[in-house]
């Protein structure tokens, strides 16, 4: 008997493996968590923006592919390196959220500073200047030390991607897509938004908004290990 191949198939990103996993890690990381927060906070004083939003995905990629290729089949992670994990995003987050709390107390506005300098570029540099290396740094404590990234990251993408059996890659490439698309349409908000957010009410509302999610994260940890 004579088969034939068929004539035409479906390329791997129209696939439902490659949508599906493109799906859930975009609904996954659209809650505005301590990794978002951060992406926005420099995309509004316009520091670093790409840069960031470039390393968040990579990291994100690195958590999925982590997930994908290894983590899902040895079980998840160990439970000393689950503790291990929260003790140090609770520090962190605690940490990033006092600071927070402060700039909370004592808010400044780029419009205050280009009012007091009467230069339009104030705007660009408020803030304390950071080095591109703090922007790295930073950028990759916010994905890997927070350890609600590894268990809905790596190990629930690394799971579900069990389902699609051979089309696992494919799924975690979508996943991986998803990331990349979600952080970058963040960043041009960001970047958008920073030419126009020069209200003091704004800048001190997202300070207190970040504190609280930032504190609110690190009681939820605390609370799990009980």
């Amino acid at each position: 008997m004579i088969t034939f191949a068929p004539a035409f198939s479906f390329p791997a990103f129209l696939s439902p493996a490659f949508f599906s996993g493109m799906v859930l890690s975009m609904s996954l990381i659209m809650a505005i968590g301590p990794q978002n927060a951060h992406l926005l906070r420099m995309g509004l004083q316009r520091q670093h923006v790409w840069l960031t939003a470039a390393v968040c995905a990579l990291a994100d990629i690195a958590l999925i592919a982590l997930g994908v290729l290894g983590l899902a089949q040895l079980g998840g992670l160990s439970d000393k390196l689950h503790g291990a994990l929260i003790g140090a995003g609770v520090l962190f987050l605690g940490v990033y959220g006092w600071h927070a709390f402060r700039r909370f107390l004592h808010p400044q506005t780029p419009a205050a500073m280009a009012a007091e300098t009467n230069d339009d570029t104030a705007p660009t540099t408020f803030a304390t200047p950071v080095s591109r290396r703090q922007a790295v740094l930073s950028a990759l404590a916010f994905s890997w030390l927070n350890p609600h990234a590894w268990l809905d990251t790596a190990v629930l993408i690394g799971t579900a991607s069990l389902a699609y059996g051979q089309g696992s890659t494919t799924f975690g490439a979508g996943a991986a897509t998803g990331s990349v698309v979600w952080f970058l349409l963040l960043g041009v908000a960001a970047f958008w938004l920073g030419r126009r957010l020069n209200s003091l009410h704004v800048w001190r509302a997202l300070d207190g908004m970040v504190a609280l999610m930032m504190w609110g994260t690190a009681a939820a940890l605390i609370a799990s290990l009980f």
